[in-house]
């Protein structure tokens, strides 16, 4: 039986960029953001703790889902394993990353050419 798929999902929110990881990622019914579900952490009988995942630990803890808007998505990956979940600050990290043009009106929505 093939195991389930672990994606890693860089957004960014305010001035920190974050790094989960997560068992389901899809296209949101709501227009314009993505959804995420069953974060995945370490394990907590590690010996070294990583302040910054415990952060995300806490930010998480109790959400069963979370909707992350289009244009704060970095970038998404499918991975082998998870690994480190972690926060940084945007402005060391993504100097040179710029958000992604947003139109604001879905397709098919009133403004839009036939």
């Amino acid at each position: 039986m093939a195991s389930q798929p672990v994606y890693k999902v860089i957004f960014q929110n305010g001035n920190q960029v974050f790094e989960v990881f997560a068992r389901q990622i899809y296209q949101s019914d709501m227009w314009g953001f993505i959804e995420v579900e069953e974060f995945v952490f370490g394990e907590r009988s590690q010996i070294l703790v990583d302040p910054s995942e415990e952060k995300l630990k806490n930010e998480f803890s109790g959400v069963k889902r979370s909707y992350i808007p289009l244009q704060s998505i970095i970038r998404i990956d499918e991975v082998d394993k998870e690994g480190s979940s972690k926060v940084s600050d945007a402005t060391s990290t993504a100097s040179n990353v710029t958000s992604f043009p947003f139109v604001g009106i879905p397709p098919g929505q009133k403004g839009r050419e036939e």
